[in-house]
């Protein structure tokens, strides 16, 4: 284990440090890279996720580490002995703010949008996990704050590199099924529990961990471990459920070849859920307007446990994930996250190899998505590549995502003005759209 002390200080001086970086932004000449330099990058969340993630950069200067639980981080710390360790990111940015090019983010879904948003304003490049963000309002934010700073972004969901959907997204793209108006996708999550009533019981914080720092812009409540470290997921107040832990997996073949976006109508049904906590199961309905490639196009989406009818695809049993994307012509049929899929013709991917490829393809991408995925963020941020799950992309997409859970919560259908990011048909819903933060954690417009 490392030497490196960890810095711990007040939580009002944390708050009158983020509060400065966030208002005076600096953007680091480091930034600009020539294509053999090596980028010095950061972690937010530096284990489980986080140390996957940060792994994955190691060709880099791994210079920096920061997590909320320095058990978790201990894995990082011993593979980069020379990195300097933090809880606080606040503190990290600000202190290291001079030498980190680029910072990756694996926290629970509550504190994403935070760390994002202070180290683009840096002018650092940023790898995000999925979702993007915990609500609507944020994803806005993000997209936005990246387009000002023009910084490298890229969300992880790692299947958008894999080779094998790329070309499936190219030949979406050139109509093999012809117009395409019905999907469906489908989960085994959720793997954690939901359904949840909040504890009554107050259990001891570890020692390792500043409770303070994790609950971050959440309300505050008292330390059980049915939060953390990992079944965080299960609590609206710092997850998305399953709809949000896999939408942007599964759902990225689709979102990627049809340019799916500003749902109009968000039809939701759910089982088991209560105020604290999504539903142990449901079945969620989005109507995306036609654009000037395609006709308009219905998406539904089935976790826990639920299914569309295997008839669809023509088989006995549909496996824990898939995708089925119909057309007028054909129907693909995914049995997974992503990579290879079957067309219902009995027609083959080979079957149209004269349809030319446009998408690059990545060292790794049939096999080692995460790897192909972090490779490109890393080239585009030496200016080699477009990162292609960029906010731009990622922000439209967690989105709509999100609204499936504002469809969940108000429990029927809502109306969708995308212009206004406003619920239309009612206005209670409008509450889930964005939320208040917890004080001296409030984000800047």
């Amino acid at each position: 284990m490392s030497s490196q002390p960890i810095e711990r200080r007040s939580f009002l001086r944390r708050g009158a440090i983020a509060t400065a970086a966030l208002s005076f932004p600096f953007v680091s000449s480091r930034n600009i890279l020539g294509a053999n330099q090596r980028l010095n990058i950061a972690a937010i969340g530096a284990g489980g996720k986080g140390g996957v993630d940060i792994g994955y950069c190691s060709q880099e200067n791994v210079v920096a580490l920061c997590d909320v639980d320095t058990r978790q981080a201990a894995g990082s710390l011993k593979k980069y002995p020379g990195a300097s360790l933090y809880q606080d990111f606040r503190i990290m940015l600000e202190k290291e703010q001079h030498r980190i090019d680029a910072v990756t983010i694996s926290t629970p879904d509550h504190t994403h949008a935070h760390p994002a948003v202070m180290a683009m304003r840096l002018g650092k490049h940023v790898y995000c996990q999925k979702p993007l963000t915990h609500t609507i309002e944020e994803a806005r934010l993000l997209q936005r704050v990246a387009r000002e700073t023009g910084v490298v972004t890229q969300m992880g969901n790692q299947g958008h590199a894999q080779s094998e959907s790329r070309r499936l997204v190219e030949l979406l793209r050139a109509d093999v099924l012809g117009e395409i108006r019905r999907i469906h996708i489908w989960t085994d999550r959720p793997i954690w529990p939901q359904g949840l009533q909040r504890p009554t019981k107050v259990e001891t914080i570890p020692t390792t961990l500043d409770w303070d720092l994790w609950i971050g812009p959440a309300p505050m409540r008292s330390f059980h471990s049915s939060y953390a470290p990992f079944n965080w997921r299960g609590w609206w107040d710092f997850g998305t459920g399953a709809l949000g832990d896999m939408g942007c997996h599964n759902m990225d073949l689709a979102f990627f070849a049809l340019d799916l976006k500003n749902p109009t109508r968000i039809k939701a049904q759910g089982e088991g859920g209560t105020d604290q906590s999504p539903p142990t199961a449901s079945t969620v309905t989005w109507q995306f307007p036609g654009n000037e490639h395609r006709g308009p196009v219905e998406l539904t989406w089935y976790d826990g446990g639920r299914k569309p009818g295997p008839e669809l695809v023509a088989t006995k049993e549909l496996p824990g994930n898939g995708c089925i994307i119909m057309g007028t012509r054909d129907t693909l049929f995914v049995p997974s996250y992503w990579g290879t899929g079957t067309f219902l013709s009995g027609a083959t991917v080979s079957d149209y190899d004269s349809i030319p490829a446009s998408l690059p393809r990545w060292p790794g991408g049939d096999k080692d998505n995460d790897m192909a995925h972090h490779h490109e963020w890393l080239a585009a941020c030496k200016g080699e590549a477009k990162a292609m799950s960029d906010f731009d992309y990622a922000g439209p997409m967690t989105e709509a995502v999100l609204l499936g859970n504002v469809a969940l919560r108000a429990g029927h259908a809502i109306e969708w003005d995308a212009s206004t990011m406003r619920v239309t048909n009612d206005v209670h819903a409008n509450q889930w759209v964005s939320k208040a933060y917890r004080k001296g954690w409030e984000l800047p417009a």
